[in-house]
């Protein structure tokens, strides 16, 4: 199974990369991990919010494949513990799920252009965090997530 973590715009925080790169080298083998940062939106500042959301959608849309399962990192989605997230990502490896997307939007959020793509939605927080920093904390519940499923000691348990 392939995952990627699509995001707009670049994390300009050399200490938050070194961390969300120090997970990434962590994940097990067997997962294909590949975050890639999209460009911002040239102009944005000439764009109306929904025009700006809706650019943003476009340039996600333009990496997806039709088979890929996506997954809004959005205020709206449902909340998991690590626990619940690891069994989630197991059962995407029992479907034989080939690519999981997860995507996180701009700083207004996704457009109903990607909502009608008909995605899962999953909520880090009910908290409000930059998008850089939504970055780190994914990476970091994917680790966990693997590393509960590899039976891994986990504090929680």
């Amino acid at each position: 199974m392939k995952i990627s973590l699509l995001a707009i715009g670049k994390t300009n925080s050399k200490e938050l990369i070194n961390l969300i790169e120090s997970l990434e080298k962590r994940l097990p083998s067997f997962i294909k991990f590949e975050r890639k940062e999209l460009p911002d939106i040239k102009n944005a500042k000439n764009l109306s919010e929904n025009e700006l959301k809706n650019a943003e959608a476009d340039l996600i849309i333009s990496q997806l494949e039709p088979n890929d399962v996506v997954y809004l990192l959005d205020e709206k989605g449902v909340e998991y513990t690590s626990i619940e997230f690891s069994q989630l990502m197991n059962q995407q490896m029992n479907n034989s799920v080939k690519h999981l997307v997860f995507c996180i939007g701009g700083a207004w959020g996704f457009s109903q252009k990607m909502y009608s793509l008909n995605p899962h939605k999953i909520a880090l927080s009910k908290m409000t965090f930059t998008h850089q920093m939504v970055r780190l904390f994914f990476v970091e519940q994917l680790y966990r997530a693997f590393s509960i499923l590899q039976g891994k000691p986990y504090h929680n348990e």
